[in-house]
Order: structure tokens, then C-alpha cells, then sequence
């Protein structure tokens, strides 16, 4: 496997064993919990290279299916299925995955550039 030193991800998320070269995983990008990356189909007889690039946010329980990309930048909701290649920072969701919003501000690990400041706004209201 190809997982960047500075990726993370959770003890729980799944990585494709049975093509285990073609997983790909960035640098600062985050896998969730559960959350499955595939390289391989065996009903077609395909073995892809399936690749997260970096500063990308996989959510829980999602699946990135065998050979697709998910662009730079990008957020992957949780339980979204992804059939598809995903643009550069772009937040997908749904089954299939569907782009719900474009041209996203994001840094390491897909976090939003406005998530410091609802952060503060949150525990100034003391809602943290």
C-alpha cells in the first residue's frame, strides 16, 4: 500500500488487501471509521488503482469503489458510496456520491478553511 507517513486514519477503517498496491493514500488526508477503500472487483475481473489525494476528508462508513479518485482537497461524506472520480475540493454524499458542493476552501486532513471560526463561535456561546 501507498499511504503517505502523515495520512491517518482510524484502527477500523478497511483497506483493500486482496490488491493491496492499488490502494493510494495522500499526504494529511484522513480515513474514518469503517470507512472502505477497494481496489479490486471481482465479479469483473478488475484490478484498479484507487487513489485519495492529498488534504481529503473519507467519512465514516463510506466506500470509495475500485479505481476511483477522490481530487485534492475533497470531502467525502459519511456513507456516501463513490462511483465515480471526484474533483479537486469538492464534498460529495449520497448513494451513488454526488457532487454537493464545488470550489471548497480546505486544508490538512479536508478541514473546512470556516471550521476555526464556527469552533469559536460554538464555544463562545458555550455549545462545546
Amino acid at each position: 500500500m501507498d499511504i503517505h507517513p502523515s495520512a491517518e486514519f482510524s484502527l477500523t477503517a478497511r483497506f483493500d488487501r486482496t490488491f493491496p498496491i492499488g490502494v493510494h493514500v495522500g499526504e494529511e488526508s484522513y480515513v474514518a471509521f469503517e470507512a472502505c477503500i477497494l481496489t479490486h472487483d471481482r465479479t469483473r475481473g478488475a484490478y484498479l488503482h484507487t487513489r485519495i489525494e492529498p488534504h481529503c476528508f473519507v467519512g465514516a462508513r463510506s466506500m470509495i469503489l475500485p479505481g476511483v479518485r477522490i481530487g485534492r482537497g475533497s470531502i467525502v461524506a459519511a456513507g456516501a458510496i463513490v462511483t465515480k472520480d471526484v474533483p479537486e475540493y469538492c464534498i460529495v454524499a449520497g448513494n451513488p456520491a454526488q457532487i454537493i458542493r464545488q470550489g471548497i476552501a480546505s486544508g490538512p486532513y479536508g478541514r473546512l478553511d470556516s471550521a476555526d471560526e464556527l469552533e469559536t463561535t460554538l464555544a463562545a456561546a458555550g455549545l462545546t
